[in-house]
């Protein structure tokens, strides 16, 4: 049975503070640990966490919502056809307050500390232009779609990787565009940050918030065309339903549901 609309908004917006609580907390923890400096390797620590944060939220939500945990992979879902764009707004609403409300459990963990350091927020770093900024974006976003639909779209992929092979291109595409911008490759991940760093007092770059969804709206999108394109994964066939789904079926007067 398909969850309701409710349903997936609500896992949606648990993954997306998920994220961000253990994604955007290692940022904090990070800075705490090196009394406000953030050296690269502080950077794969971050990278790290959001790995492991990004595997747990789709390991957890995968089978209600599709843990798109991300309006830019929403878009690029919806672009190539895989998503109704009558959910999109409601889609990325979720995402946005759970990327708040995870924002804000963490000002409550650490403190007035969180909003001093910037409560995680992302930023272009010294002397990065702002189209570098897109650009860099484009780049790791795109790298990011392109293992979503390897192993978590094409009906080829080996079952159960999803989760891991995902988390890992998030700490890639961090590695690489991190000292750019910041890794953002989420407009959501970077919204609910500036949201409660902003109700707090503190000092926010909202003028650079566009190139976070510009550049990782982009990306998603050429990906996801890109990889139908080349791999096509749309000429793989439904695979047929197993005989005991069909029994099973039969007994509740159903149509099985087709196994992924």
């Amino acid at each position: 049975m398909t969850p309701t609309l409710m349903r997936r908004l609500v896992a949606e917006m648990l993954g997306t503070a998920v994220l961000v609580i253990f994604g955007v907390g290692t940022v904090l923890a990070a800075l705490t640990a090196g009394n406000g400096e953030l050296t690269y390797p502080g950077v794969g620590f971050i990278s790290l966490g959001f790995a492991i944060a990004v595997a747990v939220a789709i390991y957890a939500f995968l089978a209600v919502s599709g843990a798109h945990i991300n309006p830019a992979v929403t878009f690029a879902l919806a672009v190539t056809r895989r998503f109704p764009w009558a959910e999109l707004v409601p889609y990325v609403l979720a995402q946005l307050i759970g990327a708040a409300v995870g924002s804000l459990l963490l000002v409550a963990s650490f403190g007035t500390r969180a909003v001093d350091m910037g409560s995680g927020a992302t930023a272009l770093g010294t002397g990065v232009s702002y189209g570098q900024g897109i650009v860099a974006e484009v780049l790791g976003t795109f790298f990011l779609m392109l293992a979503i639909m390897a192993v978590a779209v094409d009906r080829r992929a080996p079952k159960g990787w999803a989760g891991l092979i995902i988390g890992l291109a998030v700490a890639g595409a961090i590695l690489v565009i991190a000292p750019l911008t910041g890794g953002s490759l989420n407009p959501a991940r970077t919204f609910g940050p500036n949201l409660v760093q902003t109700l707090f007092g503190g000092d926010v770059e909202w003028s650079q918030y566009p190139l976070y969804v510009i550049g990782p709206f982009i990306g998603s999108a050429a990906a996801a065309l890109a990889y139908d394109f080349i791999a096509r994964p749309r000429d793989v066939p439904e695979p047929e339903p197993r005989a005991d789904d069909q029994s099973m079926a039969e007994e509740r007067g159903q149509r099985p549901e087709p196994t992924e």
